[in-house]
């Protein structure tokens, strides 16, 4: 099979990029710098020219609280590309995974959100998410899969790890919200949803992220643990829970974003470790290099 991923350089495209050739799959990797899947006359000469059986759309503007001041470049990224993708993609019948967010949701549920709830973004970044959702599925319904993760890191790139880990060695203490509960996602554990779904060309909209539950201050205070016991840290600083209130932030994010994966569990066969396990591999790999 033949596919082409855009987002190349993301943490989860740098991840795809080790998993999916190793699975046997023939994989064309598109950095933004080298297509910029906004523009809508490079894009289709691309795609025309390499003619892929599947298309992985892992790009993204992630930047939550810039995109509360850039609202036209989160939107190019975010909605205005993957309609560009899913369009060429219904025309030419091929399979088009787009990656998504839980923060197209408000948070308010307080149980695991399923992929049938009722969508209420917060942020512009939630909402140029959910236009690009609408995109890809009103224009590709048969040939599209939306596949929503959460608090997704890895050893590459920026993200809550890597800012934690950085912090740690530079702080004598931190403080960490802790009325925001979601569920850390390995970009390994997510590299393998995407395996399964590959492997069936799944189509409609999907929930993917580790198992279990977590605040932002859990989070921290388990890399904190694993990292000291890895020899990644050489010593550990108190650790404070507050309240968003206390730090507050451009963008509104979820109070609440767990995501039910009993139906991805279930179509694509694919059971999630416990984030805490994903940790521990992340980090034992952030050491071995």
């Amino acid at each position: 099979m033949k596919i082409v991923l855009f987002g190349a350089q993301g943490q989860l495209g740098l991840t795809l990029q080790q998993t999916l050739p190793a699975a046997g799959y023939q994989l064309i990797a598109l950095s933004r710098a080298e297509l910029d899947i906004s523009d809508e006359q490079k894009l289709r000469a691309t795609l025309t020219d390499l003619m892929p059986d599947a298309i992985i759309n892992a790009a993204a503007y992630t930047a939550v609280d810039t995109a509360e001041t850039d609202d036209l470049a989160a939107r190019a990224a975010n909605a205005a590309g993957p309609k560009l993708l899913a369009s060429w993609a219904a025309e030419n019948k091929c399979w088009l995974l787009h990656i998504s967010t839980d923060f197209v949701f408000s948070g308010r549920m307080y149980r695991p959100y399923t992929p049938t709830d009722q969508t209420d973004p917060l942020s512009i970044y939630g909402r140029t998410k959910l236009e690009g959702e609408l995109h890809v599925r009103y224009l590709a319904p048969e040939y599209s899969l939306v596949l929503r993760t959460s608090w997704v890191y890895s050893q590459f790139g920026r993200n809550f790890l890597k800012t934690m880990l950085r912090l740690m060695a530079e702080k004598n203490s931190l403080n960490v919200v802790d009325d925001q509960i979601g569920t850390p996602t390995s970009t390994w554990g997510l590299a393998r949803c995407i395996d399964a779904a590959l492997q069936q060309k799944a189509t409609g909209i999907l929930h993917w992220s580790d198992a279990g539950v977590a605040s932002w201050y859990d989070f921290a205070v388990a890399i904190q643990d694993e990292a000291v016991r890895a020899g990644l840290l050489q010593k550990a600083v108190p650790i404070k829970p507050i309240p968003g209130t206390a730090y507050p932030t451009p963008a509104k994010r979820p109070s609440f974003s767990v995501l039910d994966k009993r139906d991805t569990i279930a179509q694509l066969h694919c059971e999630p470790a416990h984030w805490r396990h994903e940790l521990i591999n992340v980090i034992n790999a952030m050491r071995s290099s």
